[in-house]
């Protein structure tokens, strides 16, 4: 094993064995290089100030070479914040922007000890970098029925993890708590398992409540105290879009020094939350009383980084971290939320209204991009293949009854007629 690594994998051992145990095989081996192209290049641009022949950009007159068709479309910024490479870790002032961001949206993490956020190319990178760091082959990766697919390729196809799934809503349609603490029990001979927590929820748009978000934390504690150790994951994906009476923070805050034997792992980004899905900016954080750990943990990430893509999108973190600066961000942000806000109440005002009552119940839904129907009588891709083919409308088949709807692309405008073809389809169905 290359020293660097060992080093790292004794700095997580004495900041808390338990994490080590966490570690794959490869979360053990990885490492950051101190010494090779990045490293001397760093040095060569503190100390070489005749010539700097190092990192593989261009330059001409002092700058990053660039073509004018395309900074004459980026003319707002400098060429040194767009075409030279972003650090593995991501633009330091743009790490501590979105900190600072974290710290204010999530009070809960007042006083506690997190890593900087380091800089990944969205959310789907920073899962996978869960993934790469902590799931062999046979480990337990425990999410509800209701997800996201991306997870079984994320870390079931590429990690050969063991998805442990639990029904996501009880008979009263609250989350199933109880459920999430009999899968992570389950686990006990293992001793190991990876929760992922999603909210929220793709596809239902679910966020729980203060009480069933302390009961999520008490079996995450409860798994701990059995001996099993858990990464618990937050993936806030839709993070801030909460419409309704439902946690306002993410549960990382409530996680981040829970037990010894949990690590909390934050996985977001401005993909969504500030309407930037093409941008591809997300950040992977860590939550550690031992700053020693949190150190190693970082370079190991940065080292999947740098094994992977290198590093992410310089022009991407600009734009953000230009954003966050802005004056005009919070009110121009508001203002989406408010329109989002919009159309999740009036599609709840039309499923409540009773006329589709005979086609469809509903999950619950307060928050995020997404509803899920829960159709009467009628298969689910049946009807998705009908409404394309027939009427021209694009929906989602999840399971042989759910139909996901995103109300997120839809004007509010539009959304009754929408609704309307859907029933209209289901009741074509039904004739046949």
């Amino acid at each position: 094993m290359n020293p660097l690594a060992s080093q790292l994998n004794e700095d997580i051992k004495t900041g808390n064995p338990h994490v080590y145990d966490m570690l794959s095989n490869l979360g053990r081996e990885i490492y950051f290089p101190k010494e090779g192209i990045l490293s001397q290049s760093a040095e060569a641009a503190s100390h070489a100030k005749k010539y700097n022949a190092t990192i593989g950009i261009a330059t001409e007159g002092g700058i990053p070479m660039h073509l004018d068709v395309i900074q004459d479309k980026l003319s707002a910024y400098q060429p040194k914040d767009l075409y030279s490479y972003a650090p593995p870790a991501g633009k330091p002032e743009l790490r501590s922007a979105w900190r600072s961001k974290m710290l204010q949206e999530n009070p809960s993490l007042e006083g506690k000890s997190f890593s900087n956020p380091v800089a990944t190319n969205a959310l789907t990178h920073g899962l996978s970098i869960v993934a790469d760091l902590f799931v062999d082959e046979g480990d337990a990766v425990v999410y509800p029925d209701k997800n996201w697919e991306n997870y079984e390729l994320t870390f079931g196809i590429r990690r050969h993890g063991v998805t442990v799934n639990y029904p996501l809503f009880t008979d009263d349609m609250k989350f199933n708590a109880a459920g999430l603490r009999e899968a992570l029990l389950s686990q006990k001979d293992k001793g190991k398992a990876v929760v992922l927590l999603n909210f929220p929820n793709n596809p239902t748009g679910y966020t729980p409540g203060a009480e069933e978000g302390e009961a999520i934390v008490a079996a995450i504690k409860e798994a701990a105290e059995a001996g099993i150790n858990v990464v618990a994951v937050t993936d806030d994906a839709y993070f801030g879009l909460f419409f309704e009476d439902s946690l306002k923070e993410s549960l990382f805050g409530r996680l981040a020094d829970l037990h010894p034997r949990v690590l909390a792992v934050k996985i977001d980004g401005a993909t969504k939350e500030e309407f930037v899905w093409g941008f591809r900016v997300g950040f992977i954080t860590y939550a550690s009383e031992n700053k020693e750990l949190l150190a190693a943990l970082e370079q190991k990430t940065l080292g999947i980084i740098r094994a992977t893509i290198s590093s992410g999108s310089h022009p991407s973190q600009t734009f953000v971290l230009d954003a966050l600066k802005s004056p005009e961000f919070e009110q121009q942000k508001l203002e989406k939320f408010n329109i989002m806000k919009g159309r999740a109440n009036k599609v709840k005002a039309l499923l409540d209204s009773g006329k589709y009552a005979d086609a469809w119940e509903y999950y619950p839904f307060n928050s995020g991009y997404f509803m899920c129907l829960k159709l009467n009588g009628v298969s689910a891709e049946a009807l998705r293949t009908h409404l394309i083919h027939e009427y021209g409308v694009g929906t989602i088949a999840l399971g042989e009854h759910d139909l996901r709807i995103a109300f997120s692309c839809i004007e509010e405008a539009y959304l009754e007629d929408l609704f309307d073809l859907v029933y209209k389809a289901v009741q074509d169905l039904k004739k046949n």
